[in-house]
Protein backbone atom coordinates (compact mmCIF):
# COMPACT_ATOMS: atom_id res chain seq x y z
CA UNK A 1 0.00 0.00 0.00
CA UNK A 2 1.19 3.51 -0.80
CA UNK A 3 2.84 5.47 1.98
CA UNK A 4 0.45 7.38 4.19
CA UNK A 5 -2.75 5.49 3.32
CA UNK A 6 -2.44 2.90 6.10
CA UNK A 7 -3.09 5.34 8.93
CA UNK A 8 -5.65 7.35 6.94
CA UNK A 9 -8.08 4.50 6.35
CA UNK A 10 -10.05 4.40 9.55
CA UNK A 11 -6.83 4.47 11.64
CA UNK A 12 -5.94 0.82 10.99
CA UNK A 13 -2.21 0.58 11.74
CA UNK A 14 -0.21 -2.43 12.86
CA UNK A 15 -0.02 -3.38 16.52
CA UNK A 16 1.71 -0.87 18.76
CA UNK A 17 3.00 -1.11 22.30
CA UNK A 18 0.28 0.22 24.55
CA UNK A 19 0.01 0.84 28.28
CA UNK A 20 -3.16 0.46 30.30
CA UNK A 21 -5.04 3.76 30.36
CA UNK A 22 -8.29 5.01 31.83
CA UNK A 23 -10.51 7.92 30.91
CA UNK A 24 -8.78 10.42 33.20
CA UNK A 25 -5.31 9.01 32.52
CA UNK A 26 -4.41 8.37 36.17
CA UNK A 27 -5.80 4.89 36.76
CA UNK A 28 -9.32 5.83 37.86
CA UNK A 29 -12.49 7.22 36.32
CA UNK A 30 -13.65 10.70 37.21
CA UNK A 31 -17.27 11.37 38.05
CA UNK A 32 -17.90 12.80 34.57
CA UNK A 33 -15.26 10.99 32.54
CA UNK A 34 -14.40 12.53 29.19
CA UNK A 35 -14.19 10.18 26.24
CA UNK A 36 -10.52 10.52 25.42
CA UNK A 37 -9.83 10.30 21.65
CA UNK A 38 -6.69 8.17 22.10
CA UNK A 39 -8.73 5.53 23.94
CA UNK A 40 -11.39 5.57 21.23
CA UNK A 41 -8.67 5.15 18.57
CA UNK A 42 -7.05 2.30 20.51
CA UNK A 43 -10.37 0.49 20.78
CA UNK A 44 -11.10 0.99 17.07
CA UNK A 45 -7.68 -0.38 16.09
CA UNK A 46 -8.08 -3.35 18.41
CA UNK A 47 -11.58 -4.05 17.07
CA UNK A 48 -10.45 -4.17 13.44
CA UNK A 49 -7.34 -6.20 14.29
CA UNK A 50 -9.41 -8.76 16.21
CA UNK A 51 -11.99 -8.86 13.41
CA UNK A 52 -9.27 -9.62 10.88
CA UNK A 53 -7.76 -12.26 13.17
CA UNK A 54 -10.81 -14.27 14.27
CA UNK A 55 -13.73 -13.11 12.10
CA UNK A 56 -16.85 -11.23 13.14
CA UNK A 57 -18.73 -14.19 14.61
CA UNK A 58 -15.92 -15.09 17.01
CA UNK A 59 -15.00 -11.50 17.83
CA UNK A 60 -15.27 -10.72 21.56
CA UNK A 61 -15.50 -7.23 23.02
CA UNK A 62 -13.63 -8.49 26.09
CA UNK A 63 -10.75 -9.42 23.78
CA UNK A 64 -10.96 -6.02 22.10
CA UNK A 65 -10.69 -4.22 25.46
CA UNK A 66 -7.74 -6.40 26.50
CA UNK A 67 -5.97 -5.80 23.19
CA UNK A 68 -6.50 -2.05 23.50
CA UNK A 69 -5.36 -2.28 27.16
CA UNK A 70 -8.33 -0.34 28.44
CA UNK A 71 -11.13 -1.24 30.82
CA UNK A 72 -14.35 -2.73 29.50
CA UNK A 73 -16.24 0.22 30.99
CA UNK A 74 -14.44 2.55 28.57
CA UNK A 75 -15.59 0.41 25.65
CA UNK A 76 -19.21 0.19 26.77
CA UNK A 77 -19.26 3.92 27.43
CA UNK A 78 -18.83 4.33 23.67
CA UNK A 79 -20.70 1.36 22.19
CA UNK A 80 -23.55 -0.68 23.63
CA UNK A 81 -22.79 -3.95 21.83
CA UNK A 82 -20.60 -5.62 19.25
CA UNK A 83 -23.12 -4.85 16.50
CA UNK A 84 -23.28 -1.19 17.59
CA UNK A 85 -19.48 -0.90 17.61
CA UNK A 86 -19.10 -2.68 14.26
CA UNK A 87 -21.76 -0.55 12.57
CA UNK A 88 -20.30 2.70 13.91
CA UNK A 89 -16.72 1.86 12.92
CA UNK A 90 -17.72 0.52 9.50
CA UNK A 91 -19.70 3.72 8.91
CA UNK A 92 -16.67 5.83 9.84
CA UNK A 93 -14.32 3.70 7.74
CA UNK A 94 -16.63 3.89 4.75
CA UNK A 95 -16.87 7.69 5.04
CA UNK A 96 -13.08 7.98 5.20
CA UNK A 97 -12.65 5.65 2.23
CA UNK A 98 -15.12 7.67 0.15
CA UNK A 99 -13.20 10.87 0.81
CA UNK A 100 -9.89 9.21 -0.05
CA UNK A 101 -11.27 7.67 -3.25
CA UNK A 102 -12.43 10.98 -4.77
CA UNK A 103 -9.60 12.22 -7.04
CA UNK A 104 -11.57 15.12 -8.51
CA UNK A 105 -11.76 16.20 -12.14
CA UNK A 106 -8.94 14.72 -14.24
CA UNK A 107 -10.12 16.11 -17.58
CA UNK A 108 -11.65 13.05 -19.26
CA UNK A 109 -13.78 10.02 -18.42
CA UNK A 110 -10.89 7.56 -18.81
CA UNK A 111 -8.57 9.75 -16.72
CA UNK A 112 -11.22 10.16 -14.02
CA UNK A 113 -11.77 6.41 -13.91
CA UNK A 114 -8.05 5.67 -13.75
CA UNK A 115 -7.55 8.12 -10.87
CA UNK A 116 -10.55 6.66 -9.04
CA UNK A 117 -9.23 3.11 -9.54
CA UNK A 118 -5.84 4.13 -8.16
CA UNK A 119 -7.52 5.56 -5.06
CA UNK A 120 -9.77 2.54 -4.55
CA UNK A 121 -6.77 0.23 -5.00
CA UNK A 122 -4.97 1.98 -2.13
CA UNK A 123 -7.93 1.24 0.12
CA UNK A 124 -8.47 -2.38 -0.96
CA UNK A 125 -4.77 -3.21 -0.59
CA UNK A 126 -4.75 -2.33 3.11
CA UNK A 127 -4.16 -5.73 4.81
CA UNK A 128 -6.93 -5.30 7.38
CA UNK A 129 -9.45 -4.00 4.84
CA UNK A 130 -8.62 -6.92 2.56
CA UNK A 131 -9.07 -9.39 5.43
CA UNK A 132 -12.26 -7.89 6.84
CA UNK A 133 -14.31 -7.15 3.71
CA UNK A 134 -15.27 -10.74 2.74
CA UNK A 135 -16.23 -11.49 6.35
CA UNK A 136 -18.15 -8.22 6.55
CA UNK A 137 -20.33 -9.16 3.60
CA UNK A 138 -20.94 -12.58 5.20
CA UNK A 139 -22.01 -10.94 8.47
CA UNK A 140 -24.36 -8.36 6.92
CA UNK A 141 -27.40 -10.67 6.49
CA UNK A 142 -27.25 -11.50 10.23
CA UNK A 143 -26.65 -7.96 11.50
CA UNK A 144 -29.23 -5.30 10.49
CA UNK A 145 -27.03 -2.56 11.98
CA UNK A 146 -24.15 -3.54 9.70
CA UNK A 147 -26.47 -3.69 6.72
CA UNK A 148 -27.69 -0.16 7.45
CA UNK A 149 -24.12 1.13 7.84
CA UNK A 150 -23.08 -0.42 4.53
CA UNK A 151 -26.18 0.93 2.77
CA UNK A 152 -25.18 4.46 3.78
CA UNK A 153 -21.72 3.85 2.36
CA UNK A 154 -23.11 2.48 -0.90
CA UNK A 155 -25.34 5.52 -1.33
CA UNK A 156 -22.38 7.85 -0.77
CA UNK A 157 -20.25 5.90 -3.25
CA UNK A 158 -22.99 6.08 -5.88
CA UNK A 159 -23.15 9.84 -5.32
CA UNK A 160 -19.40 10.14 -6.01
CA UNK A 161 -19.65 8.04 -9.17
CA UNK A 162 -22.66 10.10 -10.27
CA UNK A 163 -20.50 13.23 -10.01
CA UNK A 164 -17.84 11.54 -12.15
CA UNK A 165 -20.45 10.53 -14.74
CA UNK A 166 -22.04 13.99 -14.72
CA UNK A 167 -18.66 15.52 -15.56
CA UNK A 168 -18.36 13.15 -18.52
CA UNK A 169 -21.89 14.09 -19.66
CA UNK A 170 -21.00 17.77 -19.45
CA UNK A 171 -17.92 17.12 -21.63
CA UNK A 172 -20.09 15.32 -24.20
CA UNK A 173 -18.41 11.95 -23.54
CA UNK A 174 -21.58 10.22 -22.31
CA UNK A 175 -25.30 10.49 -23.05
CA UNK A 176 -27.46 12.08 -20.37
CA UNK A 177 -29.43 8.85 -19.77
CA UNK A 178 -26.40 6.69 -18.92
CA UNK A 179 -26.95 4.13 -16.14
CA UNK A 180 -25.08 5.63 -13.19
CA UNK A 181 -25.65 2.62 -10.92
CA UNK A 182 -24.12 0.27 -13.47
CA UNK A 183 -21.18 2.65 -13.70
CA UNK A 184 -20.57 2.15 -9.96
CA UNK A 185 -20.61 -1.63 -10.43
CA UNK A 186 -18.17 -1.43 -13.34
CA UNK A 187 -15.81 0.76 -11.33
CA UNK A 188 -15.69 -1.26 -8.09
CA UNK A 189 -16.51 -4.85 -9.06
CA UNK A 190 -13.49 -5.88 -11.19
CA UNK A 191 -10.99 -4.28 -8.80
CA UNK A 192 -12.56 -5.93 -5.75
CA UNK A 193 -12.42 -9.29 -7.54
CA UNK A 194 -8.77 -8.91 -8.49
CA UNK A 195 -7.46 -7.63 -5.17
CA UNK A 196 -9.70 -9.04 -2.45
CA UNK A 197 -10.89 -12.30 -3.99
CA UNK A 198 -7.87 -13.31 -6.10
CA UNK A 199 -5.24 -11.56 -3.97
CA UNK A 200 -3.55 -9.87 -6.93
CA UNK A 201 -1.72 -6.54 -6.68
CA UNK A 202 -3.28 -5.08 -9.86
CA UNK A 203 -0.45 -2.90 -11.19
CA UNK A 204 -0.85 0.43 -12.97
CA UNK A 205 -0.91 -1.00 -16.54
CA UNK A 206 -3.76 -3.28 -15.44
CA UNK A 207 -5.56 -0.30 -13.88
CA UNK A 208 -5.21 1.68 -17.11
CA UNK A 209 -6.69 -1.24 -19.04
CA UNK A 210 -9.56 -1.47 -16.55
CA UNK A 211 -10.14 2.28 -16.83
CA UNK A 212 -10.39 2.19 -20.64
CA UNK A 213 -12.57 -0.95 -20.60
CA UNK A 214 -14.83 0.58 -17.95
CA UNK A 215 -15.14 3.79 -19.96
CA UNK A 216 -16.06 1.76 -23.04
CA UNK A 217 -18.61 -0.31 -21.11
CA UNK A 218 -20.25 2.77 -19.58
CA UNK A 219 -20.33 4.50 -22.98
CA UNK A 220 -21.86 1.42 -24.63
CA UNK A 221 -24.49 1.16 -21.90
Amino acid sequence: MEQGSRDEIGQLPTERNRSVVTEDGVGRLSGAAVKRPQITDALARAFFEEWARVGYSALSLDAVARKARVGKAALYRRWRSKADMAADLVRQLSATAIVLSDPGDQGSLAADLYAALLAVRRILRHPLVRSILPDLYTAIPREPALAAAMQQGEMAREKKVKALVDRAIARGELPADVDRRAATDFLIGPLYWRIVVLGERCDRPRLKTLAHMTAAAITAG
